[in-house]
């Protein structure tokens, strides 16, 4: 069917009377556009021992730090020996003897720390770390307790970097020492007279 140039000016002409009511709706009551963009992952307020959970550790870290960590049994075996047979009164006398229990204790945990730094191919430390005294026993107590608390903050932290590698028959070594600490914890608490810290 031909189209007249008439019917050709009229369309035009209809076409340039809806374009401008077309324009205004659109202005008016515009289409949603979808977002495509992914929404930015929230910033990361994690605690510091989620933040160093040991993800990205390497077994030569994982060596040096079981080798602070051994430090720190030293320092448990030289304290608990000294302060056992150090701490005088009647009152103390209960937990003079748990401290020679305590004593046994982190000599074996040593040495299931040292093992692990021989699996792993490292050199075993031999210095402890410095040992406070003190002619008070409830000092010499708070020191034991002050001790205890930050071996287990480290074991904890320790037993993540563990399992980050792949180590998990070690992460369970080290869980168990983790149950003695803090029993230690619990037992100098109490000799204190005091609640268990929260860690």
């Amino acid at each position: 069917m031909k189209v007249s140039d008439a019917d050709a000016t009229l369309s035009v002409s209809f076409r340039q009377r809806v374009d401008p009511f077309t324009l205004h709706l659109n202005q008016e009551y515009p289409v949603a556009k979808s977002n495509s963009k992914k929404t930015p992952p929230s910033p990361k307020n994690a605690a510091p021992s989620e933040t160093k959970s040991g993800a990205e550790i390497t077994r030569e870290q994982l060596i040096d730090n079981l080798n602070d960590d051994l430090a720190r049994e030293y320092q448990a075996i030289i304290a608990y020996v000294v302060y056992s047979q150090a701490i005088k009164g009647a009152e103390y006398m209960t937990i003079a003897k748990e401290l020679e229990v305590h004593a046994g204790e982190e000599l074996s945990h040593a040495i299931t720390i040292a093992k692990q730094i021989d699996y792993l191919g490292g050199t075993i430390g031999t210095q402890p770390k410095p040992v406070k005294t003190s002619d008070s026993a409830r000092e010499m107590l708070q020191f034991d307790l002050d001790n205890e608390a930050d071996t287990i903050r480290n074991y904890r932290q320790r037993v993540r970097e563990c399992e980050a590698l792949g180590e998990y028959a070690m992460s369970e070594h080290i869980r168990e020492i983790l149950k003695d600490e803090q029993d230690h914890l619990t037992e100098l608490a109490s000799a204190l007279g005091i609640d268990p810290p929260r860690l």
